[in-house]
């Protein structure tokens, strides 16, 4: 805690020197995310992630959900297999009211491997307004109200995850904190 406050300072009192040299904005980033990694309460955290995700990445993105939820975090993601069912695995074990999912589309459109899992959500969201949307676009529309409710996204995707690059950007915008891990 004393480095945080010793940054802190030196940002404040330093702001119209450091100017000179350092664009302001990007010192208040740098003060958000400190303050944001500095908090202790528990956070809205959204994951979202590729569809394609080896069995042991989903085992680890599992425990992640598990051990955020269980530090009282709020966990949101959506309804896909792979990346987003490995965290809401992991956030039913540790408890299921901490959870909420919210898809891109209702829950019949849904497939059938994910629709089992996604009926034990107690908190599910369904957007039958975008049936009529490509996947792709729904799902867009859906990561934008995903990160429009949290506070810190993590990200697993691909260099190629067009749509997850540009949510992670859209979160940025938003002074949200992102995490992104790449699989490539």
């Amino acid at each position: 805690m004393a480095w945080f406050a010793k940054i802190s300072w030196v940002i404040k009192t330093q702001r119209e020197s450091l100017s000179q040299s350092l664009d302001v904005t990007k010192l208040d980033t740098l003060a958000q995310e400190l303050s944001a990694i500095q908090q202790t309460a528990p956070k809205r955290i959204a994951i979202l992630g590729s569809r394609h995700v080896p069995l042991t990445h989903q085992q680890l993105i599992e425990m992640m959900s598990y051990a955020l939820v269980l530090g009282g975090n709020r966990l949101m993601t959506s309804g896909a297999i792979g990346t987003n069912s490995a965290a809401i695995k992991g956030a039913m074990r540790a408890d299921a009211n901490l959870l909420t999912v919210i898809l891109p589309q209702s829950l019949k459109r849904q497939p059938l491997e994910s629709r089992k899992q996604l009926e034990t959500v107690i908190h599910l969201v369904e957007n039958p307004d975008n049936d009529n949307l490509s996947l792709a676009e729904a799902s867009a529309v859906c990561n934008r109200e995903i990160i429009s409710r949290c506070q810190q996204l993590i990200c697993f995707a691909f260099h190629d995850s067009h749509t997850l690059l540009q949510t992670c950007e859209e979160a940025e915008e938003q002074r949200k904190l992102v995490t992104l891990f790449y699989f490539d």
